[in-house]
């Protein structure tokens, strides 16, 4: 079966929609998913930027949050602008890459983002994230002890690191081997070739 890497970081707007929507398209498509942890914060240190562009540049803000709720609308997705953008996702991204092989996880993520965008909660609060554990029915609390180890930590510096030696430079990215596509509206493309091979 061919695959498609899913770098994804829970603080992205565009991401959002990528995590609610990716599961059934591949499945329809027949590729399987690796869903790929990261974090944006130091790709954007190393480009200068103390901030989301979106913040950085008012205008282009203005346009991604109305982007966003025209998108969300189109596709039935729930959406709720955030009192905090963006939040740190930190907590959660180590979670999701410690058990990235778990077969929970991808809905882990999916509950991560609800809570972000749609339910507008607080997803660095360990709280939020051992809800979202525990609404799947697993041992929340053994989980989020296990995800903050100095092991989990460094694998998922070194999942960062990995995402700037391959290039990546925002999320959601989408990787077939090393044909690379940026953004949303390159989900059904990236799945498009992956399948072609």
């Amino acid at each position: 079966m061919p695959h498609l890497e899913f770098w994804f970081e829970f603080g992205s707007t565009y991401t959002y929609p990528a995590a609610m929507r990716i599961a059934p398209l591949a499945e329809a498509a027949g590729v399987a998913v690796d869903w790929k942890p990261f974090l944006l914060g130091p790709i954007f240190r190393d480009l200068g930027w103390s901030d989301s562009p979106f913040n950085l540049q008012p205008a282009k803000g203005r346009y991604m949050w109305r982007d966003l709720e025209r998108t969300c609308a189109a596709l039935s997705i729930p959406f709720v602008r955030p009192a905090k953008f963006p939040r740190n996702g930190l907590l959660a991204a180590r979670v999701a890459c410690w058990f990235d092989s778990e077969p929970w996880m991808a809905e882990f993520a999916q509950a991560v983002f609800r809570a972000n965008f749609a339910e507008d909660r607080e997803i660095s609060d360990p709280e939020v994230v051992l809800a979202c554990l525990n609404g799947l029915g697993l041992d929340g609390p053994r989980l989020l002890a296990q995800a903050q180890t100095d092991e989990s930590k460094a694998k998922l510096r070194a999942q960062t690191e990995r995402a700037k030696n391959l290039g990546i430079f925002g999320a959601p990215t989408f990787l077939v081997g090393e044909e690379m596509f940026w953004g949303n509206d390159r989900l059904e493309q990236a799945l498009a070739w992956a399948k072609s091979g």
